[in-house]
């Protein structure tokens, strides 16, 4: 299986391939740019499979497709939520969101290899995904959660969360009252429900929300530690992979 990165973050493409070899996937060729990308298909035999990062230094990967005709098949990784991603998710084999985690990664690899598909054109409307992506759709979010306590209902603003977690299985809302609730959902589905400009998810477990952090600390290993208002039940660590968009997104 011949695979190829386009990543325009070198430590990113060298963890993804890494990853890869973790699976027995070995990555012949990373690439960092659009320009860089064109050249080279321009100049090779296709690979089989491309690990594609969607916003590139030099500008959004599609415009690559706009130039090559590129008929491999495709697993999208990006920062962009799902919302974003259903314009053209039909069109590859999968897509994984930033940091990529080791497990999905696994299950996208045994997908492609399960179907094997067939060489095809991508039928993208570019203008479309461009417009989409860079100035993305108003879009409601979710302002409120209801939970179960007892024989009861309470509704929970979500502006009162200063973190959702996830434990044993479940996911919590820890609010600025000091309570706990376990909701009815996971991290996963709050992806697309949170308001990107007030939580942040720093790592596999943790969503925080930008109004109830009280001090952020370096930590081993270039992390950074958060300290939330009322929350203590465990430490809140920001993924190494996360700490760039981390630090982007509080200003």
């Amino acid at each position: 299986m011949n695979v190829i990165i386009i990543e325009d973050e070198k430590p990113a493409a060298r963890r993804l391939s890494r990853l890869l070899e973790e699976l027995d996937v070995q990555v012949s060729v990373m690439l960092h740019s659009v320009e860089e990308s064109i050249n080279w298909f321009q100049n090779n035999e296709h690979p089989d499979l491309i690990f594609l990062d969607i916003q590139l230094s030099d500008g959004l990967s599609f415009e690559i497709f706009e130039t090559i005709e590129v008929r491999s098949a495709i697993i999208f990784t990006t920062a962009f939520d799902e919302y974003a991603l259903q314009a053209f998710k039909l069109n590859s084999i999968d897509y994984l969101l930033k940091p990529i985690d080791d497990e999905d990664l696994e299950v996208a690899v045994k997908k492609y290899k399960s179907l094997k598909p067939e060489p095809q054109k991508l039928a993208l409307d570019f203008e479309d995904i461009k417009k989409l992506l860079v100035n993305p759709l108003e879009r409601e979010y979710k302002k409120r959660f209801t939970v179960k306590v007892g024989q009861h209902l309470k509704i929970i603003n979500a502006d009162e969360v200063e973190c959702f977690y996830s434990e044993n299985k479940g996911t919590y809302a820890a609010t600025s009252d000091g309570r706990n609730y376990l909701l009815d959902t996971t991290l996963e589905n709050l992806e697309g429900e949170l308001e990107p400009k007030i939580f942040f998810r720093v790592s596999r477990k943790f969503y925080v929300n930008i109004n109830h952090i009280k001090d952020i600390i370096s930590y081993t290993n270039s992390r950074l530690q958060i300290k939330l208002n009322h929350f203590s039940e465990q430490e809140i660590i920001v993924s190494r992979e996360r700490v760039r968009d981390f630090k982007l997104w509080l200003e």
